[in-house]
């Protein structure tokens, strides 16, 4: 029995593909699912999986343009090699054991997006650790899976060998299908034999007139362009050398040689030095596009929307750092000695901040439909920067921690922030957030609000400036502090006396202690 195999369709607007690359020769045999093909459209390129387990007969052969729905292949699913009429005997003996060979391997294992949380619809395949056809045991981590809040392991759910299925960068839904694991070992050895008998019959098939062997066929090596690829880099008048392939074994795709410039002609020895000068570019002008992360999307998307749907302002106001710099050059050894951390700027600003939300309740509130939710507990958000992005970590009931407690958490939640380990946990319920723009160097900016919460405190860079001491003139260590609050829920004499009280608690740093 044989089957036909069509080109899908790709795509609403797409209704040819081009073939890229044959992945198995006519011949071969091919597992259900297995990749057999490249295809590419004027957009992307797609892999074509076989729907049966058989022996494949190529019908479109390489470079062939071939519309949606056209028949591109066939499969043989009764397994026998034989089934061509001009095969001599000796060919059709490799594959015949095949069959039992995949009958052997045993039932593959699919594996699916898990559920990671509420609000989470799909994941980005951030890195596979483990590469296609590699064994794998069970329980072993084998790839990371990227959403727009953190990044999660995914262990192996059986021992075998690993196919995958979405590959780096793909974006896939709660549910869809990531890869398949092959049970058992001793299989993948089994089919590496019967691969390598018939490699060897093919190469003996290989060996006759040329006549025999299919029109189209070819071999695509490093720094070779695709079919698509070849017809534009020769409208471009590009020679193929000059191009850096990106496909598979350095192949160049069509993205590759639509994005590729022409090297400028070299100019007569005889040319007059003007017209030299007028030829010559003006510099490199190359241009990266990269997609963006599911992390960066919802910030993007999160951050214009506070800015459409709340009535957001901001107040300034000033704070002389040298209490506080006094105190940490006088006991940071010590307390550095006695708590094995550091005693940083963090503590103190969230320390007064929590006094200070006691204090105004409606900063630390959040508008909920037509109703106002009042915490009596403060969970402060700590702006951090990964290399993945901005994201914002949670100190739980932070009015209950100590300066040194708060450090610790600060410390901890940062590394695995940067590590890329953070659980969604830890990242979601806060009720105020600090960010610090002045370890970049900020002077003075408007942070947005992190909804659903109403305010947000923005610390800057620490700057000696001349201000006025008990009327004298004084070089001080000063810092710009910005408050950006909901006004919908926190009217101006909320904010700027929360403000105010910050500032009087960073001034005098005695006031932490004694709860005045």
């Amino acid at each position: 029995m044989s089957l036909e195999v069509k080109v899908p369709a790709v795509g609403e607007s797409i209704t040819e593909v081009t073939i890229a690359q044959w992945l198995k020769k006519d011949g071969d045999r091919v597992e259900m699912d297995e990749v057999i093909a490249e295809l590419e459209s004027d957009k992307a390129t797609f892999e074509l999986p076989a729907e049966a387990a058989g022996i494949l007969r190529i019908v479109a052969q390489e470079g062939d343009t071939v519309d949606v729905g056209a028949v591109i292949c066939k499969i043989d699913q009764d397994g026998a090699a034989a089934s061509a009429p001009s095969a001599p005997a000796a060919e059709a003996a490799p594959a015949a054991p095949a069959p039992a060979t995949a009958a052997g391997a045993g039932e593959a294992v699919e594996m699916k997006v898990p559920t990671v949380g509420e609000s989470i619809t799909e994941v980005t395949i951030a890195s596979w650790l483990k590469k296609d056809g590699d064994q794998v045991e069970m329980d072993e981590v084998i790839a990371e899976l990227e959403s727009d809040k953190a990044t999660f392991e995914l262990p192996a759910e059986a021992a075998g060998t690993l196919e995958i299925v979405a590959q780096e960068g793909d974006t896939v839904e709660i549910g869809g299908l990531l890869c398949r694991i092959v049970p058992g070992a001793g299989a993948t050895k089994a089919n590496a034999q019967a691969n390598a008998k018939q490699e060897a019959a093919n190469q003996a098939v290989a060996a006759k007139p040329a006549a025999a062997a299919p029109s189209g066929a070819q071999t695509y090596a490093s720094g070779t362009p695709s079919p698509a690829a070849g017809k534009i880099l020769a409208e471009k008048g590009i020679n193929a050398s000059d191009v850096q392939g990106t496909g598979r074994d350095g192949r160049i795709t069509k993205e590759d040689a639509q994005n590729a410039q022409a090297k400028p002609a070299a100019q007569p020895a005889a040319a007059p030095a003007a017209k030299q000068e007028a030829a010559a570019p003006a510099g490199d002008r190359n241009q990266r596009r990269e997609k963006m992360s599911s992390l960066r999307k919802t910030v993007a998307r999160r951050l214009v929307q506070v800015k459409n749907e709340t009535a957001m302002l901001t107040t300034f106001n000033e704070v002389d750092m040298k209490p506080i710099m006094d105190i940490r050059a006088k006991y940071k050894e010590k307390f550095k000695e006695v708590h094995e951390v550091g005693l940083g700027f963090m503590s103190f600003f969230t320390k007064a901040c929590t006094v200070a939300l006691k204090e105004w309740p409606a900063v630390n509130a959040q508008i909920d439909g037509n109703d106002m939710v009042f915490n009596d507990f403060v969970d402060v958000s700590i702006a951090v920067s990964s290399p993945k992005g901005l994201v914002v970590p949670v100190i739980r009931n932070a009015e209950q921690l100590t300066l040194d407690g708060i450090e610790k958490e600060v410390i901890r939640l940062a590394k695995k922030a940067r590590d890329g380990k953070l659980s969604i946990e830890e990242m979601t319920g806060g009720t105020f957030t600090i960010t610090n723009g002045g370890v970049f160097g900020s002077m003075m900016s408007t942070p947005i609000i992190n909804a659903p919460q109403s305010a947000i405190l923005g610390m800057h860079n620490i700057v000696q400036r001349p201000v006025a001491v008990n009327g004298q003139v004084e070089i001080r260590p000063m810092m710009y502090l910005a408050l950006s609050y909901d006004h919908r829920i926190i009217d101006g004499r909320e904010s700027v006396s929360f403000l105010v009280r910050v500032k009087e608690l960073l001034e005098d740093p005695m006031r932490l202690l004694l709860g005045v």
